[in-house]
């Protein structure tokens, strides 16, 4: 997997109002990103800029798309609803903002692959709302994640494991540095995301650790079952040569309850590095609060109170397989990989552009 230059570092490098300009001088053109998760739809709106991009317009709404689907195999009537409604939502601003159909790209994950009735549902929103919805496999979703994150690699670090903890599924990259590059040595997708362990282990009215460990062991033989077996890499993350780079709602307010924050702030915690035992240690007060007191925090709210311990769980169980004393939180992944790549394959000039400018250098006409 090639790396991808100019991810954006920081919150505030890429969301501040921008004019940004193409080489004619015209404003830089619009591109959108939209993820459909098992959990979450999200949509980002932005101009390239030399950094790499500045944002436009956001939007994030929990939709649960993936409610139930573990114990059914299809997408439940309400969560379709909701998914639709917010989707039909983000269809509003994409038109609003003047985004070009060739500049969106728009895709969905976990809960469509894995529902009988996924490409169903894709088919409706295609017909009500315009939005053409692609099914990614696991192994582009993964790819897309590294690429968002690309940026908070410490460069000083000899290998990294990108962690991005969906609703149904987690995808794990190993990369390694090669010289100033670095390469994806393997890949894997956990059928086990923060919907599905939660589901699997619904929250006894006195949770104690026994309820917390199963969630970590049900992961934990997820990793085994995947296979990924380097031993030259496992030591480099036993010698503190190797981190981790955490991305996911889960693992976000993780890192908001670890700064105490009053309310999320973005800036604070993309970016940010955790040691092990803070991420312990935030994970425990999460557990003492109780399913109430996690929905009155700010940083996770009724919406996530019931996950946000399958996502610390989830990142144990992989803390574990894998230690490292330091895990990079971010606040990015498959969306921003999403419209990097788009910009990209913009910048590569076509046959017809490269032979405008071979006649414009005062290339010999064709006899």
């Amino acid at each position: 997997m090639p790396e991808t230059h100019g991810a954006p570092r920081r919150r505030d490098e890429r969301s501040q109002p921008s004019r940004s300009r193409d080489a004619s001088g015209r404003d830089a053109p619009l591109y959108g990103a939209l993820d459909l998760g098992t959990n979450n739809c999200r949509l980002l709106i932005a101009r390239p800029s030399r950094e790499g991009f500045r944002v436009v317009d956001s939007f994030s709404r929990i939709v649960r798309l993936g409610e139930g689907l573990s114990r059914t195999g299809l997408l439940d009537p309400r969560a379709m609803d909701r998914a639709y409604d917010a989707l039909a939502l983000c269809a509003e601003r994409i038109v609003r903002k003047g985004v070009e159909s060739a500049r969106l790209s728009a895709v969905a994950t976990q809960a469509c692959r894995a529902a009988e009735n996924g490409a169903e549902f894709i088919d409706r929103v295609r017909k009500g709302t315009g939005l053409r919805l692609r099914i990614i496999d696991p192994s582009e979703e993964a790819q897309l994640a590294v690429e968002g994150c690309l940026n908070l690699i410490d460069p000083k670090a000899e290998a990294v494991l990108v962690i991005d903890v969906g609703g149904g599924s987690t995808e794990m990259s190993w990369l390694k540095r090669e010289g100033v590059e670095w390469t994806t040595t393997a890949w894997m997708s956990a059928p086990v995301g923060v919907v599905t362990l939660a589901e699997r282990h619904p929250e006894p009215p006195n949770s104690g650790e026994a309820w917390y460990e199963a969630m970590v062991a049900d992961m934990g033989a997820a990793i085994a079952a995947g296979g990924i077996v380097d031993e030259p890499m496992l030591e480099l993350f036993r010698q503190d040569r190797a981190h981790l780079v955490g991305t996911s709602g889960a693992i976000t307010s993780l890192a908001g309850i670890h700064l105490n924050l009053p309310r999320y702030n973005r800036d604070r915690v993309d970016g940010l590095w955790m040691t092990r035992g803070e991420c312990e240690a935030a994970a425990d007060r999460l557990k003492a609060l109780g399913p109430d007191g996690r929905a009155r925090e700010a940083c996770i709210g009724p919406d996530r109170a019931d996950l946000v311990l399958a996502g610390a769980a989830i990142l144990e169980a992989v803390q574990r397989a894998w230690p490292s004393e330091r895990v990079r939180v971010a606040d990015r992944g498959l969306r921003e990989g999403l419209l990097l790549q788009r910009m990209r394959e913009d910048k590569k000039p076509t046959k017809s552009r490269r032979r405008r400018r071979g006649r414009g250098r005062g290339a010999p006409p064709a006899a």
